[in-house]
């Protein structure tokens, strides 16, 4: 359907005539919204809340250790928390949005959250009784933060975490979820990933100059527009987004599927298709009549027995009888979890990355030119810009050319794959970086007229970053697509957060190995010219080595659900174009 052709239902879908057939025109209507005409609402949405979000986010270690006086390291360890959290809440927001609420609603709602938690970050940067004093010139002291002053911040921290939080991959499902077909899905994924890092290059250069160079004032106070105007644009597409409703909460039916398995664990699996129960409703009846062999066991949770039916053909005990699709639903789950935990090693590396890049940016010098200077929070902004590239070269030139060249689809678990090569990499470049940035302070004949040694160059930071962002556009939207397309039609809201949990949960990882290793040796003192970094990068390079071995095993037993068979559709129009 084309745009002029969407454009022209949802105009017809609000209009007020009246016709004798009413009811059938709105379920038309209803039925004919959604497209890709929703797709400029729901990337200005993302835009805003990106911009919005971003920018407090990446310059958090500079303001927590500048305006709060918190150390270098513990600055770092409370971004790795909010991190977590920033990822662990998609998996809350898609679960109360698939069982509860609609995708819009939450959206709704959590956008009102950034509005107000930026607002509140922004009073803590206006008025000086939020925030301690300024140390005075030339002294090590500095008062340090009241309870209360660090109670308004971390209120204003959860606030706006919530809210940057929630909607990202609730977006992603709403928007996904407005497009019928795969292909469409997964070219929406690509083009939402764009906009994703295009915002944040945006607020990462912008904004956290504007907090760095200017007032951190200002630069709060450009949040809070960009979180409102998130919000005005969201609701102005209101009438042209194909409504989702909550079809109750998908776990209640895999803990049933679990819980039956375990009261009939002593019955004989029976080879008949007539044995196992269906359900009544339609989408149930389009599929097969028998449960598959993988996992046998869960199996009989299907399985009819004697009192499970009623004579109206009703089920008698809803926790000893399950659907055959409702059985499949946790096969999935089950087949898809090892790929799932290869992402937390995959991620941990990156968290631990994004902070240390901070600390050894205000290490390093980073003019540019006699006048200009590149604050410490931006140098991440080279890993978005690097995955934007990527990301638009994949789809127009990477996946095609390789399509041409083989006559194959590059698959989601390849792209991971690739993905977690990159990253490995990365952590190489970035141990061998700061080896040399190492030496270089340590060397006493690199003084500048006034006898202080001269630091290295910022700009050494960017090939490590460059690398990052290669291997992050290879491996997030690609997991996105795999899950999106392989879940349980009940938990695609699920799906597309599951990336962002794990995330979440590596931030956490992440903290703890900080933690391990700051006790345990010697690397990470506060001043970390004192201390040994790159150690750290090449334990993370011994990590993701053996993490990467993990995922070429996991990868060559998974079998695809949805996936394979879209790849093949894909390739037989190919072909036939050819």
């Amino acid at each position: 359907m084309s745009t002029l052709e969407l454009q022209q239902t949802s105009n017809n879908a609000m209009d007020g005539s009246v016709s004798d057939d009413k009811e059938a025109n709105i379920s038309t209507s209803v039925r004919k919204k959604g497209g890709w005409i929703t797709f400029p609402f729901i990337a200005a949405t993302l835009a805003g809340l990106l911009i919005g979000g971003w920018g407090w986010v990446t310059n958090l270690i500079v303001y927590l250790i500048e305006e709060f006086h918190i150390k270098s390291i513990d600055a770092t360890q409370i971004a790795n928390v909010l991190n977590g959290c920033l990822s662990m809440i998609p998996i809350v927001a898609a679960i109360i949005a698939d069982s509860f609420l609609s995708s819009f609603t939450v959206v709704v709602i959590c956008t009102g959250f950034a509005l107000l938690g930026t607002v509140f970050l922004t009073l803590t940067a206006t008025l000086n009784s939020l925030r301690p004093q300024l140390c005075e010139s030339g002294s090590s002291l500095c008062q340090n933060p009241t309870k209360v002053q660090l109670a308004t911040l971390y209120a204003a921290l959860t606030l706006a975490t919530i809210g940057l939080g929630a909607p990202r991959f609730t977006l992603a499902t709403m928007g996904a979820n407005q497009l019928d077909k795969a292909k469409d899905q997964g070219v929406f994924f690509n083009w939402f990933y764009f906009v994703l890092f295009g915002s944040a290059v945006i607020s990462s250069t912008v904004i956290v100059y504007v907090e760095d160079s200017i007032s951190w004032r200002l630069g709060f106070g450009l949040c809070v527009a960009a979180n409102f105007v998130a919000l005005f644009i969201f609701l102005l597409g209101i009438r042209f987004y194909r409504p989702d409703k909550p079809q109750g909460s998908p776990f209640t039916g895999l803990a049933r599927v679990l819980v039956a398995t375990f009261h009939k664990r002593n019955v004989k699996l029976s080879s008949k298709s007539e044995d196992y129960y269906l359900g009544n409703d339609k989408q149930n009846k389009i599929m097969a009549s028998m449960p598959t062999k993988s996992f046998r066991f869960l199996n009989r949770a299907a399985q009819k027995t004697e009192g499970d039916i009623n004579s109206d053909g009703s089920v008698a005990k809803p926790w000893r009888l399950c659907t055959i699709q409702q059985v499949e639903d946790l096969k999935t789950l089950i087949r898809i979890f090892p790929i799932w935990t290869t992402t937390i090693f995959l991620s941990t590396p990156i968290a631990i990355q994004a902070n240390m890049v901070v600390l050894q940016a205000l290490a390093m010098d980073r003019h540019l030119g006699p006048k200009f200077k590149i604050p410490a929070g931006s140098f991440l902004v080279v890993v978005l810009l690097s995955n934007c590239l990527t990301l638009a070269l994949m789809d127009r030139f990477i996946l095609p050319a390789w399509q041409k060249l083989t006559g194959k689809s590059l698959t989601p678990l390849q792209r991971v794959g690739i993905g977690h090569g990159f990253n490995v990499l990365s952590m190489a470049i970035s141990a061998l970086v700061e080896a040399k940035r190492l030496k270089i302070a340590h060397d006493q004949h690199l003084q500048d007229q006034n006898g202080a040694i001269v630091p290295m160059l910022g700009l050494w930071l960017f090939p490590q970053l460059v690398v990052q962002g290669i291997g992050e556009a290879f491996h997030f939207p690609s997991q996105i697509t795999l899950y999106y397309q392989d879940f349980p039609v009940s938990l695609k809201g699920t799906a597309t957060a599951l990336v962002s949990a794990v995330i979440g949960v590596a931030y956490y990882v992440s903290t703890a190995l900080v933690d391990l290793i700051r006790n345990v040796t010697g690397w990470l003192p506060d001043d970390i010219n004192h201390g040994r970094l790159d150690n750290l990068y090449w334990t993370l390079v011994v990590i993701g080595m053996v993490n990467l071995g993990y995922f070429l095993v996991c990868a060559s037993f998974y079998k695809y659900q949805n996936v394979d068979k879209e790849v093949q559709i894909v390739d037989g129009e190919t072909s036939q174009a050819a």
